[in-house]
């Protein structure tokens, strides 16, 4: 693997020289900004640093020396893009050890060799328990530990992958893509932090259709935060894209749901109505024609609800000869394997993207990666508080890959 760092004035062209020098196939793994410092950096425009790489499976060109400095990851003083919640804090070391460990590795790479350094065991537990059941309580299966052993690197990663709450299953398949051959602690972790990220796959955002207009119906359980997520989409499709937004609530067993909507729509400044029937969505949707988006705010009620489900397809079908997209609304905090009872209820019913939210109350964000396998829907959002818009960002890959290493604390 080789791994390169950019310098440039911004992203863009960062990731131009990125793909010039490494190939079309080369992968971002980490952009931070860097401000000129000093006295004579005060009028200094900040610059952007990229970190790229890719597979060293071709024969490596002139441009691609595979020298020591090539191969370093992102320092511990990034900040990483979550919200305060998820603000990378400096590592204390003594000078000598921290100098020399930033010479060849991240934070991640820290935590690994401080581990290896106390050859802290590993915990292997051993289940016999059905797949349904590994899924819930996360437990190594008999035929995970004998894959297990590459090396105690591996290993390390392994744990770290249980420990942030990854299935074993896809931990499983994970370390069983690493390279065996490969010994060095940068090396390894960097071939599995590009692995993670390209598992969670391209990220989709929201964003005005072709043609108006364009209905986003955010579906999911109670209580997972689905008339605040719309109402920070809703702040930042208009005030960040300039688009015009139109607000719809069917969520008509709650009265304080659509108070709450009525209140984020007259600070918006945007039109706002209540939807009791099917026949209501159609004249909503010909009211507000002339909109970029309608978003629409569903009733929150349990997945196993075979009446409420009918319901809301009937709402969903009712919107014809326009654009549509499901935003499904699941909270970081719930149990996974509810998380996947929720996630497949919904995919019989409809394709959908999605959101994550209350990151900022929970550690543990393997969920996140084992639904975008088990269900193969892409990833769209993330919130981790109440506050509009603020509050709410795409998912990073980066800091998600990260974090599972047990980096981004």
């Amino acid at each position: 693997m080789i791994i390169k760092k950019y310098k440039a004035k911004t992203e863009q062209e960062a990731i131009i020289l990125a793909k010039e020098d490494l190939g079309p196939e080369a992968i971002v793994m980490n952009v931070k900004t860097i401000k000129a410092g000093g006295f004579f950096g005060l009028f200094k425009k900040s610059r952007v640093e990229l970190t790229a790489a890719i597979d060293d499976v071709v024969e490596k060109t002139s441009s691609q020396k595979d020298t020591k400095e090539d191969i370093v990851m992102p320092k511990t003083e990034e900040t990483y893009r979550f919200g305060n919640a998820f603000s990378a804090k400096k590592d204390s070391y003594s000078e000598d050890t921290q100098n020399a460990i930033e010479d060849k590795i991240n934070s991640i790479a820290k935590l690994l060799e401080q581990q290896l350094k106390i050859d802290k065991p590993i915990q292997q537990d051993v289940s016999d328990e059905t797949e349904d059941l590994n899924r819930e309580t996360n437990v190594p299966t008999e035929d995970t530990q004998k894959k297990k052993g590459k090396s105690k690197v591996v290993d390390l990663i392994y744990q770290q992958l249980i420990d942030n709450e990854v299935s074993a299953k896809y931990a499983d398949m994970l370390v069983d893509e690493l390279e065996s051959g490969v010994s060095s602690i940068d090396n390894t972790l960097a071939n599995a932090y590009q692995k993670i990220v390209l598992k969670l796959g391209e990220v989709r955002p929201l964003v005005g259709g072709e043609n108006k207009p364009k209905v986003i119906f955010f579906v999911g359980n109670t209580g997972v935060g689905k008339t605040t997520t719309m109402a920070k989409l809703a702040s930042k499709c208009m005030l960040e894209d300039k688009l015009s937004v139109a607000m719809l609530s069917v969520d008509t067993y709650r009265i304080a749901a659509i108070e709450q909507i009525k209140t984020y729509a007259n600070i918006l400044n945007a039109p706002m109505s209540v939807v009791y029937t099917p026949e209501d969505m159609k004249q909503s949707v010909e009211k507000y024609k002339n909109y970029d988006l309608i978003l629409v705010d569903t009733a929150g009620r349990s997945h196993k609800n075979e009446e409420h489900k009918a319901d809301l397809m009937a709402i969903i079908d009712s919107v014809t000869d326009v654009e549509t997209e499901i935003f499904l609304v699941v909270s970081a905090t719930t149990k996974y394997s509810d998380l996947y009872d929720i996630a497949s209820a919904y995919q019989k019913l409809f394709d959908y993207r999605i959101i994550f939210t209350k990151l900022d109350e929970t550690n543990g964000v393997g969920s996140i990666l084992n639904l975008k396998l088990d269900t193969g829907k892409d990833l769209s959002y993330v919130t981790w508080g109440q506050n509009v818009p603020e509050d709410i960002g795409l998912v990073n890959s980066q800091v998600i890959a990260k974090k599972l290493l047990g980096g981004a604390r």
